[in-house]
């Protein structure tokens, strides 16, 4: 089933993202776990694409694998760097022939410390040019894009980089899925800087934990626009130790998550850095098992 068609059936969805296997065993590993959430019965999950070319085909084959046997669809995500127009096409060439065909969209980060995107040889340089040419090479695939609340890591210009976002949906994007945030009044401001440029389609509130000090400079080492609110600083500075940590950090998130159905979002994109279980425990403790309702 397209996504953009199961946001028509049901509200509010719940999707769970992955990182790639970067071997054989995390790979059946991944799998496993994937399968586990099976009984959650997740309106989709979507799988993050790896920059190396191992990595990048244990990504498909798990895709594929993931399709083929389970309940729920699967999005795959695709990425413009380092792999041309012909490389893009192949590979939804065989995705359609999987029956894989919900796709999320991206142009993709330069090499850390490598200097700024530059595309390869025939490839695209925007986001919004890898979306035009799906819409209409594959028009029967549906199109996920990136949205980012706290602004985009490298734009200059808040006001040109709605028109970038603009642009992706006008090539033919069925959804947005923001980057995470910590603060919901950042996302509630974005829908409406969206509403204002004139984009229609849904926007997913992309939420994940913090689970340690680690990860929250990850996040931070990652995109300088990462805003940490003050009152979240303050709950994880009066903690030591790592398991409390992640308490907070996981009851920051449920809190988000309860204040977003509150206000009747269509969904819920759970970022699990491959940590489900800290995303089982959100669940468990809003009673989201069974949230999901037909609309009528």
């Amino acid at each position: 089933m397209l996504v953009s068609e199961i946001f028509t059936k049901v509200r509010p969805t719940f999707s769970f993202e992955f990182f790639p296997p970067k071997s054989q065993q995390a790979s059946e590993e991944l799998y496993n776990t994937i399968n586990a959430l099976e009984p959650l019965e997740p309106s989709y999950v979507t799988i993050t694409y790896g920059a190396g070319g191992t990595t990048r085909e244990l990504t498909r084959e798990l895709v594929v694998r993931l399709q083929r046997n389970n309940k729920f669809p699967v999005v795959s995500h695709l990425t413009a760097a380092s792999a041309s127009k012909e490389e893009i096409h192949h590979i939804l060439q065989k995705y359609r022939e999987n029956k894989v065909v919900n796709i999320m969209a991206l142009r993709g980060d330069p090499p850390r410390g490598g200097g700024p995107f530059v595309p390869c040889e025939n490839g695209f340089c925007h986001a919004a040019e890898m979306v035009s040419y799906i819409k209409t090479n594959f028009p029967d695939i549906c199109i996920g894009v990136a949205g980012f609340p706290e602004g985009h890591p490298e734009s200059r210009n808040r006001l040109v980089e709605m028109d970038y976002l603009k642009a992706k949906v006008d090539a033919g994007a069925d959804y947005i899925v923001t980057q995470l945030f910590f603060d919901n009044r950042d996302y509630f401001d974005f829908i409406e800087r969206c509403e204002l440029a004139g984009i229609k389609v849904p926007v997913i509130p992309g939420i994940l934990p913090i689970i340690s000090r680690k990860s929250m400079m990850n996040m931070s080492d990652l995109s300088s626009r990462t805003r940490f609110p003050a009152r979240l600083l303050k709950a994880l500075s009066r903690v030591d130790d790592d398991q409390t940590f992640a308490k907070v950090g996981v009851h920051w998130a449920t809190q988000q998550v309860l204040d977003l159905l509150h206000n009747d979002v269509v969904g819920i994109h759970f970022y699990t850095f491959n940590k489900s279980h800290y995303t089982l425990s959100i669940y468990d403790s809003l009673g989201l098992r069974n949230l999901s309702k037909p609309i009528v």
